[in-house]
This record gives C-alpha cells, sequence and structure tokens, in this order.
C-alpha cells in the first residue's frame, strides 16, 4: 500500500515538474498556433476548391487509394474543411482557430483575448450563428455542400421552421442573438440603451442619478480643459480596458487607445481566472449627461512574479520511524520510580508526580511536600541522572505558572520531528505572523512557531555538530515556504563557503547582494564590511520613506502604499523585508572585528522598523564574540548543546544549555523563561528540491541591488584623463541629466554595461563637474538642468582636453 501511495506522489510530482517546464510550455504554445494557421488556411481554401474536393473521402486515403484534392492545406485540410464548414457549422467554424490561437498565445504569456470568454463566445456564438445563417439563406443552391451555415444550421432551421414557422423562428433567433450579445459584451449593452433612448427622444440617465452641482462641476472641468477628453469603457468577465478619444479638431479624429494591463496574482491550475485591470487615476466619464467614478485597485506587489507558486510540501520527507509516535510506558514508570527513589534516599518526600512525553524529552513534573526547599531538589541534578544512567537531566525550579518543580530526562528512542510536519500543521499553516518560523516541537509536542518580525533578531549558538546549521536552514526554509520573492530578500554571509551555497539557485528570487559584488553568497571577509554598511545606508534611505509617509514602521508604510496612498513619483516603493543570515559570526569577528561589530549593532539596534532582521550564528560563544552590544540588542536567543555552563551563560544568561543532548536538542529564550524544543529536520536532499523548485519559475532580472557603498579613503577619485576617456562618455552625460539622475546603476542599466565600467565614467563625469560627488544613499546631484546648456559646455570642455 505504502508503495503504491509513493508511486502516485511521484507521478504527481513528475505531472507538475512536466507543465512547470517553459521548454514544454514553447513547444506546446508552437503546436496549438501552427493548428489554428493551418485550420485557417484549409477554409479560406474550402471557399475555392469546395467543388472540387466534395467527392473527397478520408478514409479513402487510411486504406491507401491514390486520390488528389486542390485545397492549400492538402488532404488533411479537405478533409476537416469539410467536415467543419459542410457537415457542421458552416462559416461560423472559423470561431475555432481563432479559439486555438488565444490558447497558444497563453503558452508565451501572451494575452490577446480572455480564455474564459474566447471559449464562451466560440461555443454558444458558433451555434447561435450557424443556425441564423441556415435560417438566412437555406441551403443557397448546394454552395459550400449545405451552405453558409453547415449541415448543423441547416437542420435546426429546417426543424424550427416547421416547428415555429419562419416568423416565429426569426423572432426566436433575434432574442437569442440579442441575449447572447447583451450578456458578452457589457458595451452592446449600452449601445443598445442609447439607440433606444435616441428613437424615442428620451434622455438617458444610467445606473445612478447625480446632483446638478457634480454636473455643473463636471462642465467647468470641461471647459477648463484645452482638448476634449471623453473616455469609454468596455468592461466583460476578464478584461477592463480604458480608451480615449481626442478630438483636436471640428471633425472627431479618434487616436490610437493606449491600453496598459495589470495582471491579479493568479492561482495555480486556473489561469482563466485572471482579471486585468487598467486604471491610473481616479476617473470620471460622462455618458449622456451622466458620469462615473472609478477608484483605483489596491497594488499588487506580486504582480511582477504573479504566476510564481509556493513550494508544494511534497518535496519534504515524513522521515517516518519505526515508533510511529507510541509512548513506552515501561520505561516512564522506571524512570518515575528511581526520581523518586533518589529523593526518598535524601528524605525528600514527593505528594504527587507525573509525566509529559515528548519527541526526545520526558518531563516529569513533581510537587514536593511542605517544608521541602527547592534548593534542595535542584542540588540533586547529578543524582538523580546518575540513578536513571542518562545524559541531559535539567531540573527547572519552579516551573513558571504551574507551582510544580520540572525533571527533563532523555527518551531511549528519541523521534525525528520533520520539516514537513512542522509547515503542514494548523498552526504554521494558518499563521498569521509577518516573519512566520516553525522552529520545532516541545515537550508537550506542540508545534513551535515564532515571528521574526517582533523578535526582531536572532541569535544562534551551539557547539559543532549539534544542528546549528539545520536549525539555520529550518528558519530559512520557513520563509520560503510563506513569502512570495516581493515580499522577502536574504542577505547570505557563509565564511565557510560551504554551508549556504545551496541557495544560489534561487539568487534572482530572493537574494540581495552588491551592485559590483559578482557572488550572491558573501564569502569574503570585506564584501561583508561593505554589504553591513550598504545595509545601513538601505536602513537610512527607508527611514527617510516612513518620515515622509507618516508612518512608524514598515507594516504601515506597505499598507499605505498599496492602497496608493503613496506616490511612486515621490521615490516613495514597496518596501521587502530583508533578512541577513550570518552562518558562522565568531569567524568574522576574528578577521574583521570592530570593523563587521559597529555596523551590526547599529542595525540591531535600529533596523527592527524598517523590516531588516539580523539571523546570527556561531560555533564558540565566548564573550569577545558575543560581546555586551550584541546580547544587549538579540533578545531572542537559541542555545543548541554547549560544553560548559559558562558558554550557555554567555548565550542565555542562565545555565542548561550544558546539559542538552545533543541532534537537534534546543533551548529558546525570548526574552523571558527558556522552552525546550526539538529542532525540526530538513535534510540536504530536500532544500536541493525547494532551491530547484523555486529557481525552474520565472524570476526576476536580477538579485535585488543593494545601495552602492564606497569605503572611507576611497572618495577620492584622483586625476582623470580626458583624452582616454570612456566612448560612452557623452551618451552618459546626456543620460544623467536627462534623468536627472547622477547614478551608477542606471548609466549600468541603460547602456547594458559591467558595474566597473559605469562606476569609471561616473567617475570621469564628477572630474568634469556633470554630477556631484558620492552622497550615501542619495543619487549624485547633476550640475546641468537642461541638454542644451551640457551640449554648450561638452562642446567647450572637450575642445580644451
Amino acid at each position: 500500500m505504502a508503495k503504491k501511495i509513493n508511486i502516485k506522489t511521484r507521478a504527481k510530482k513528475k505531472k507538475k515538474k512536466l507543465f512547470s517546464d517553459e521548454r514544454i510550455k514553447i513547444i506546446l504554445g508552437v503546436t496549438t498556433v501552427f493548428i489554428s494557421a493551418f485550420l485557417t488556411l484549409a477554409f479560406i481554401s474550402y471557399f475555392f476548391t469546395w467543388k472540387t474536393d466534395q467527392s473527397f473521402q478520408f478514409s479513402k486515403v487510411v486504406s491507401g487509394a491514390e486520390i488528389s484534392v486542390e485545397n492549400w492545406s492538402g488532404k488533411a485540410g479537405a478533409h476537416f474543411a469539410g467536415l467543419f464548414i459542410n457537415k457542421w457549422f458552416g462559416i461560423a467554424s472559423f470561431t475555432f482557430p481563432f479559439l486555438l490561437l488565444v490558447i497558444g498565445f497563453r503558452f508565451f504569456k501572451i494575452k490577446i483575448y480572455p480564455i474564459r470568454k474566447a471559449f464562451k463566445i466560440t461555443i454558444i456564438g458558433t451555434i447561435i450563428l450557424s443556425v441564423f445563417l441556415g435560417y438566412i439563406f437555406g441551403n443557397s443552391n448546394g454552395y459550400l455542400g449545405s451552405g453558409l451555415g453547415g449541415g448543423h444550421g441547416f437542420i435546426i432551421a429546417q426543424w424550427l421552421n416547421s416547428f415555429l414557422g419562419k416568423a416565429g423562428t426569426a423572432f426566436l433567433l433575434s432574442v437569442i442573438i440579442i441575449s447572447f450579445i447583451i450578456l458578452s459584451f457589457q458595451r452592446s449593452y449600452e449601445w443598445i440603451i442609447k439607440l433606444s433612448a435616441g428613437l424615442f427622444k428620451k434622455d438617458y440617465t444610467e445606473f445612478d442619478d447625480h446632483s446638478a452641482e457634480n454636473q455643473d462641476e463636471y462642465e467647468e472641468e470641461l471647459q477648463s480643459t484645452p482638448q476634449k477628453v471623453s473616455e469609454e469603457e468596455i468592461i466583460d468577465d476578464d478584461l477592463i480596458f480604458t480608451t480615449k478619444e481626442i478630438e483636436k479638431t471640428e471633425k472627431e479624429t479618434i487616436t490610437s487607445p493606449i491600453e496598459q494591463k495589470q495582471d491579479l496574482k493568479n492561482e495555480p491550475e486556473k489561469e482563466e481566472d485572471i482579471e486585468l485591470t487598467i486604471e491610473e487615476k481616479h476617473k470620471e466619464e460622462k455618458l449622456n449627461g451622466t458620469f462615473k467614478k472609478y477608484e483605483l485597485e489596491d497594488y499588487d506587489p506580486t504582480l511582477e512574479l504573479s504566476s510564481y507558486n509556493l513550494p508544494p510540501l511534497d518535496l519534504l520527507e515524513k522521515h517516518e520511524q519505526d515508533t510511529n509516535g507510541e509512548i513506552d510506558k515501561d520505561e516512564i514508570i522506571f524512570n518515575k520510580n528511581r526520581i523518586v527513589e533518589t529523593l526518598a534516599n535524601y528524605k525528600i518526600q514527593i505528594d504527587k508526580i507525573k509525566a509529559t512525553v515528548g519527541p526526545t524529552v520526558t518531563l516529569y513534573e513533581i510537587i514536593p511536600a511542605p517544608g521541602i526547599r527547592i534548593a534542595k531538589i535542584k542540588n540533586l541534578e547529578d543524582d538523580i541522572a546518575l540513578s536513571l544512567s542518562a545524559l541531559g537531566i535539567r531540573i527547572i525550579a519552579p516551573i513558571p505558572g504551574r507551582g510544580t518543580i520540572g525533571i527533563e530526562v532523555p527518551n531511549q528512542k528519541p523521534e525525528i520531528v520533520s520539516m514537513r510536519s512542522i509547515l503542514e500543521s494548523k498552526v504554521f499553516s494558518e499563521s498569521k505572523y509577518d516573519l512566520a518560523i516553525g522552529l520545532g516541537k516541545t515537550i508537550s509536542n506542540d508545534t513551535y512557531v515564532i515571528d521574526l518580525a517582533k523578535m526582531p533578531h536572532l541569535l544562534l549558538a551551539g557547539a559543532t555538530g549539534q544542528g546549528k546549521s539545520v536549525g539555520l536552514n529550518v528558519i530559512i526554509a520557513s520563509l520560503l515556504y510563506k513569502k512570495h520573492p516581493a515580499q522577502l530578500k536574504f542577505v547570505m554571509v557563509d565564511p565557510k563557503k560551504v554551508e549556504l551555497t545551496l541557495y544560489t539557485k534561487i539568487e534572482k528570487h530572493f537574494l540581495a547582494k552588491l551592485p559590483d559584488s559578482e557572488e550572491s553568497i558573501i564569502t569574503d571577509t570585506q564584501k561583508v564590511v561593505n554589504t553591513f554598511n550598504s545595509l545601513g545606508i538601505e536602513m537610512d534611505h527607508r527611514y527617510d520613506l516612513l518620515k515622509a509617509a507618516h508612518v512608524r514602521n514598515i507594516k504601515e508604510y506597505n499598507a499605505k502604499f498599496i492602497a496608493r496612498k503613496l506616490s511612486p513619483e515621490k521615490g516613495h516603493k514597496y518596501l521587502p523585508y530583508i533578512v541577513v543570515v550570518v552562518d558562522e559570526f565568531a569567524d568574522l569577528i576574528m578577521t574583521a572585528g570592530k570593523e563587521i561589530e559597529g555596523p551590526i549593532a547599529r542595525l540591531a539596534q535600529l533596523a527592527r522598523a524598517i523590516g531588516i532582521h539580523l539571523i546570527i550564528a556561531t560555533q564558540r560563544p565566548s564573550t569577545n564574540i558575543i560581546t555586551g552590544t550584541i546580547k544587549a540588542n538579540f533578545p531572542a536567543r537559541i542555545a543548541f548543546r554547549v560544553s560548559s555552563m559558562i558558554d550557555s551563560r554567555t548565550i542565555l544568561d542562565s545555565p542548561g544549555a550544558n546539559h542538552l543532548i545533543g541532534r537537534g536538542d534546543m533551548l529558546v529564550s525570548t526574552g523571558g523563561d527558556l522552552v525546550r524544543l526539538q529542532c525540526a529536520f530538513i535534510d540536504t536532499p530536500e532544500l536541493d528540491e525547494i532551491t530547484e523548485y523555486i529557481g525552474s519559475q520565472q524570476s526576476y532580472p536580477t538579485a535585488f541591488m543593494l545601495p552602492e557603498y564606497t569605503p572611507e579613503g576611497f572618495d577620492d577619485i584622483g586625476e582623470v584623463d580626458f583624452s582616454k576617456r570612456d566612448v560612452m562618455f557623452e551618451d552618459a552625460a546626456r543620460l544623467v541629466v536627462r534623468h536627472q539622475q547622477g547614478s551608477t546603476s542606471l548609466i549600468q542599466r541603460k547602456f547594458s554595461i559591467g558595474y566597473n565600467r559605469a562606476g569609471r565614467i561616473i567617475d570621469q563625469l564628477e572630474a568634469a563637474n556633470i554630477v556631484g560627488p558620492f552622497e550615501g544613499s542619495k543619487a549624485r546631484q547633476v550640475l546641468f538642468q537642461d541638454e542644451y546648456s551640457l551640449e554648450q559646455y561638452l562642446k567647450d570642455f572637450l575642445d580644451n582636453v
């Protein structure tokens, strides 16, 4: 049975991978467009060759008979043209190549017409048009075989004539056609109403009555406008276009419509539910003396990657064990008796004891008899461990909020907590946290989920091989399963160069880096220093945006931007969360020292409100690595097993981490009490599957670029030899003046050149006094206001070079 389930699961995975492959989509698109063109050519040819090919039978071709046809698409074209036009729907059959064309272009992500509407018009419209043509023209004396309506239209029309008579059939077809047009095209309804109003010479008011005051305001607005602008809205189930007609002369001259398309995020495998809406401003429309008001829809930050799908849980393993979650009652009773006997040996009486079984540890809660000192029990930690022959005994005296003393004893058969069980739990899947992280399970087998946005930074420490790197991967995977690439970016620092390399596959989706950096995973110490200083510049820039928006944190800012209350023309933009992951902090402190500690401390102190969060891991939790400045700004800490009580106090400010059993056993402190967890387990092949799935989807052109950072001492550009100036120097000067933005990234993007060359051009422009000096997060000041003055200056300047 298990094998059958695994086979089905693998088949589903292969099917999903097959249809997510862009190459398969291209092949299907080309094939569908070819079939559409083939049928169109065959149908057109049938108008000229139908008499010659009328006696053609496809069955004779299959049997091998030598038959010649004149259809331009050959024997197959003659067969399908005769089938569709002669036997079926007549000239209404041309809707089928149109439907195939719409589907084919959709594979190329080109939306020429909504698929759902194309299906509706093709199926219903073809039947109605065929019957209508069969009624009007009959069989047309045998033209095209069965007439313009085809065999279907001719037979249905004849039956209706005999049943309702010609007048009744005409009335019925008229009602059906008008109803179909009204239901399919919103504009047709407005046109029919206006036509009726014109025939009966009545003023028609559409939808809502409007006051005379609004009418007067609208007429004053028209008088103050130099050109008459009337807007017409074409609305259907899937598409809204706004077109403008501008009258510049006495006769109405219709300009080309300006159409812009905005895609809502579409759900997987539900492509027909796409709604494209284009509205740039609040608009008012006048239709026969009335007007409508349109409101903008909320901005969708996921729009650019609207087809992105979160990784499925099928990519993760369940890691099932032989225990199947069963509790070893004999072990619990044995430990319980040994604890009671050991305490009794020291004349400590117990009123009550109960056990709570977790995945790796069992908690025994005891209530001592009155008059027993808690400190006396706590001092027996080693004696209890000796009697139970177990490592990792931890005594919690007392347990906060319960009035009991807890003794944690490791299980003889610990369970593996799979990452899949955490992610598919109700606690995680229904979590409303901004940055939800599923760490593992508590002693009571409850899923433990935290919000990184509220922590706001996280410090991990533990000896080598105790699960620290797995814990980092669990944190990253939790965020990847919750967030869209537009909402989250990672800055990954890996001095060991091997721990985070798997994530290079998702560089263009989730990673952020410096503009001049080739590698998305930062391994060089100097680049790490530059990156943290760049993050400081990004932090200052974000605080400037929050100040201008009159909000206090990134959540309020993004909500305001999504509601379109902040204008991009004033520099506002959607701000993704940035999570900085540092795998081995001790190595950075040893090589960079204060140079790296300062920027990290500044980010830790200030970056919470603007959505930059730090996750720092180290295997050496000594005081010279985790300094007082670092500890003060990292209230949330995770400790895996460490070798000494001193290290435990360095991380958690309390002992306990030295008594853990390893292999993912950890203590979590979020500024209050300690919680013991078994960390979730995610293996390297599972991570490889996740990153492969994300990397195979459509991505951004590049990774998320952090602001440029120039280290101190590199501000002076030195002397520039203009006789060896770049060939793009003059074009770059015109570009920055035209855009009024002196930015290296602008030149790099517009001219498709490397960052180093663009930087040299900026240096030359600065030396030529065309742009100002480097100003941190701000773009360089452009010293010329227009291209005319620039051209005069360049002419004189270059003549003197």
